[in-house]
C-alpha cells in the first residue's frame, strides 16, 4: 500500500535512510517545491488560452500581406494572396500594458532591437507598428499574455518571419479571433487595366519633365539674378536723381512762396530770381532724369522679365514635381481610412524615401470630408484588402474586429469622394486597402506612419503608457530608449523609441 506523508516527513526519511549527498539533493528538491508554491492568499492565475503550435500551410507561400493577432487566443496567423501561411503562439500585454487592438502597419524593421527602456531587453527580429515603441519581436512565451505591450513570438518564427515582411505590411491585432473572408463591392477600387500599363513610363516620362523643370528655374533664377545685378546700378542712379528732382521741386515751391510775400520790389526781385533759378534747377534734373529713364528702360525692363521668367519657372518646376510625384505613387499600393469619428478620408501611400529614424516617409497629401449616412450609429471597423488582381480587377478580402454594421453596411452607408477616387483607382494594385472604423487616427499616425487606429472600447494600456512618439524628424544613432538623439538642426534631443 503506498503511503501518503508531508513534504517535512518525506524529508526526513530520506535523512534517515540516504547518504549525505542524496539527502542534500532531496533537501533541495523540497525547498524549491515550496518556494515554487503559490502563497496560499494569491490571486489565481486566470487560466491561459489553449496553446497554439506553430505551424504552416501545406503549399507553397506567397509574400506575407498581413498578419493578425488573437489577444484573446494568444496567437498571430500570417496571410497571403491564398489564405493563412504560417501560425504562432505569442504573447501580448500584461494587465495594465496591454497590446493595444487595431490596425497597424510595419513601420520599421531592426534584426538584433535592445531597449534600453527595459533593462537593454533583447528583442530580435523587431517589426514595429508604433514609433512609441510597440512591436512584434521574438521573446519567451510562458503561455499567456506577459509583456509590456508589445507581442512576443517564437524566436526562430520571428527569425523566419523577418525576412518576408516588408515595411507597410498591415498588421491586425484583434481582441478576439479574426480571419480574412473573400469580400466584393461596388465601392471598392476598380482599377484600370491600361492606367496601370502606362503608369510605369508616365512615371519615368514625368520624372524626366521634373528634372527639366528644375534645371530650367536654376537657369532662369540665374538669369534673373544677373539682369537685377545688371540694373542695379542704373537703379540706384536714378533714385539719386529723382531723390534730386524732388528737393528741386521743394525749393522751387519755396522760391514761389518768396515771390507771393514780397513786399518791396526789392524783395520780389530778388524772390523772382531765386525761382528762376529753381525753375532751370528742376528743368534740368528732369531732363537729366527722362534720359537716364531712357537709356535705363531696356535693362530695367530685361531685369523684370526676367523675374517674371524666373517666377513662372518656379512654378513649372512645382507642377512638374507634383506630377512626377504622383505618378510615382500611382505604382504603389494606396491606403485608404474613413474615420466616423472625424467624418474624413485620409489617403497614405509610400514613398520609400528612407529616414535616419529608420523609417519612410508616407505622402499624406490627401484628406477630405466624407459623407456617411446615419453617422450617430456605429460603423464598426473594417479591413478590406485587395490581395490578388483578377480579370475583372482585384480580388478583395475582408476583416472585422470592432462591433458595429457588417461589413456589406458599412460600405453601403459611404459616399466616396470621386474626384479622389479619380486620382487613386484606376492605378490601385494588389495590397492596397481600405479601412472603415468609429475611431479616428490615433495621435502615434504621422508622417512616417500609414494608419495607426486603436479601438478605443479595448484596454491600450501598453501604448498609452509610453511617451508620445514625436512628430519632429529626429535622426538616430541606435535603437536605444532615452537621451541622446540628434535632431536633423543639430539639436539634442530625447528619442521616445
Amino acid at each position: 500500500m503506498t503511503s501518503r506523508c508531508t513534504r517535512a516527513q518525506s524529508t526526513e526519511v530520506v535523512r534517515r535512510w540516504a547518504p549525505p549527498a542524496i539527502v542534500t539533493l532531496a533537501a533541495t528538491a523540497a525547498l524549491t517545491a515550496l518556494t515554487a508554491a503559490p502563497p496560499a492568499d494569491a490571486a489565481p492565475r486566470q487560466a491561459p488560452p489553449e496553446q497554439t503550435t506553430e505551424a504552416a500551410a501545406p503549399r507553397h507561400a506567397g509574400e506575407p500581406i498581413m498578419a493578425i493577432v488573437s489577444i484573446k487566443s494568444q496567437k498571430v496567423t500570417i496571410y497571403d494572396a491564398d489564405g493563412w501561411v504560417l501560425r504562432a503562439p505569442v504573447s501580448s500585454g500584461t494587465k495594465g500594458r496591454e497590446t493595444p487592438a487595431g490596425v497597424f502597419s510595419v513601420v520599421e524593421k531592426d534584426k538584433d532591437h535592445r531597449s534600453s527602456l527595459y533593462d537593454d531587453a533583447w528583442m530580435p527580429h523587431m517589426l514595429r507598428i508604433t514609433w512609441n515603441g510597440i512591436a512584434l519581436h521574438g521573446g519567451p512565451l510562458p503561455g499567456y499574455a506577459a509583456s509590456h505591450g508589445c507581442v512576443r513570438m517564437p524566436f526562430g518564427f520571428a527569425a523566419k518571419l523577418f525576412d518576408k515582411v516588408r515595411i507597410g505590411t498591415r498588421v491586425i491585432i484583434s481582441p478576439s479571433d479574426a480571419e480574412p473572408v473573400e469580400f466584393s463591392h461596388p465601392a471598392l477600387f476598380t482599377p484600370n487595366s491600361q492606367a496601370i500599363a502606362a503608369a510605369p513610363a508616365r512615371a519615368e516620362t514625368l520624372a524626366r519633365e521634373a528634372d527639366e523643370a528644375t534645371k530650367l528655374a536654376q537657369q532662369t533664377k540665374n538669369a534673373a539674378a544677373l539682369a537685377v545685378k545688371e540694373a542695379a546700378p542704373l537703379t540706384a542712379a536714378l533714385r539719386k536723381l529723382e531723390l534730386a528732382k524732388t528737393r528741386a521741386d521743394a525749393a522751387l515751391a519755396v522760391a514761389e512762396k518768396a515771390l507771393a510775400a514780397a513786399k518791396t520790389d526789392q524783395a520780389k526781385a530778388r524772390a523772382e530770381d531765386q525761382k528762376q533759378k529753381a525753375a532751370a534747377k528742376v528743368e534740368e534734373l528732369q531732363t537729366q532724369l527722362d534720359a537716364a529713364k531712357a537709356n535705363a528702360k531696356s535693362k530695367l525692363d530685361a531685369a523684370a522679365a526676367a523675374q517674371d521668367a524666373a517666377k513662372a519657372a518656379e512654378t513649372k518646376k512645382a507642377d512638374a514635381a507634383k506630377a512626377a510625384s504622383e505618378a510615382k505613387l500611382a505604382l504603389e499600393p494606396v491606403s485608404v481610412f474613413i474615420s466616423r469619428a472625424t467624418q474624413k478620408l485620409y489617403v497614405r501611400r509610400n514613398t520609400h524615401k528612407r529616414l535616419p529614424d529608420g523609417g519612410e516617409v508616407f505622402d499624406a497629401t490627401i484628406e477630405v470630408p466624407v459623407t456617411i449616412r446615419n453617422p450617430d450609429k456605429p460603423i464598426g471597423t473594417h479591413v478590406f484588402t485587395a490581395v490578388a488582381r483578377t480579370n475583372g480587377g482585384l480580388r478583395w478580402t475582408a476583416v472585422t474586429i470592432d462591433s458595429g454594421d457588417v461589413a456589406k453596411a458599412a460600405l453601403d452607408r459611404i459616399t466616396l469622394p470621386q474626384d479622389v477616387l479619380d486620382r487613386i483607382a484606376p492605378t490601385a494594385l494588389p495590397r492596397s486597402s481600405l479601412i472603415i472604423s468609429d475611431e479616428p487616427l490615433h495621435r502615434e499616425t504621422n508622417y512616417r506612419t500609414e494608419f495607426v487606429i486603436a479601438l478605443n472600447d479595448q484596454p491600450q494600456g501598453g501604448i498609452i503608457n509610453r511617451a508620445r512618439s514625436p512628430d519632429v524628424r529626429v535622426a538616430r544613432h541606435d535603437f536605444g530608449f532615452g537621451w541622446g538623439g540628434w535632431g536633423f538642426n543639430n539639436t539634442p534631443g530625447r528619442r521616445w523609441w
